[in-house]
Formats: structure tokens, C-alpha cells, sequence
């Protein structure tokens, strides 16, 4: 039900990729969803980081905002290089707050996607 599908009728599951996404250390949580892009869509990933797991790792030599959104970049940009080009994420969005959730802790995408 959460299907994304591309221009040329590629059918993408965020499912899978989240699940991938979350294998991540730096990633708490997270959502893929379509993002319009001029007349395709293109994956985003809206993503709650781990700040627990940043602020020990980088205790030592803390990293601004903007240096922490680069390093988790690169690490999606990693997990792209496993998935078949019309999968890759393009966009980012860390956020601050988790997402709204049902009972059953899954996240609710109609509130989320915008």
C-alpha cells in the first residue's frame, strides 16, 4: 500500500530500503516516501538520528550539525551502491522530533508525507 512508482513504472517498496536504512547506526528511525521532482518523483528519506550513539562515538572530537548530516550522507550514499539506481535516495531530512506512531510502533505515513 506503500508503493512509490516512478515514471517508468518501477514500482519501489520504502519498506525495504528503511529496513536497510535502519541497519545504520547513526539511525534511529526513519521513512522513505516519492518526492515530486519536475515530472518524476524521486526518494527522499526523512531520517531521526541516534544522538546517543553520535555524541559517545564523537565525544572525543563533537561535529557540528552540519558535519553530522554530511558523514550520515555518506553512509546512505553507501547503502545506495547495494540497491539498483532507481531505488537511491537523493534527498535527506534529519529531524529533530520521532515520528507520530500507531499502537502497533509503525510509523503513520499519511501524517508524515507531505
Amino acid at each position: 500500500k506503500n508503493v512509490i512508482v516512478l515514471k517508468n513504472g518501477k514500482n519501489i517498496y520504502p519498506e525495504e530500503i528503511e529496513t536497510l536504512l535502519l541497519r545504520n547506526d547513526y539511525i534511529k528511525e526513519c521513512m522513505v516516501y516519492g518526492k515530486k521532482d519536475k515530472d518524476d518523483v524521486k526518494l527522499a528519506a526523512e531520517l531521526v538520528l541516534d544522538n546517543d550513539y553520535i555524541e559517545e562515538k564523537f565525544k572525543d572530537n563533537p561535529k557540528t550539525e552540519e558535519e553530522i548530516k554530511q558523514i550520515v550522507w555518506e553512509e546512505v550514499k553507501k547503502i545506495n551502491q547495494e540497491l539498483v539506481s532507481y531505488k537511491h535516495v537523493k534527498e535527506i531530512n534529519i529531524r529533530e522530533n520521532e515520528f507520530k506512531k500507531t499502537t502497533t510502533m509503525k510509523i503513520k505515513r499519511y501524517l508524515e508525507v507531505k
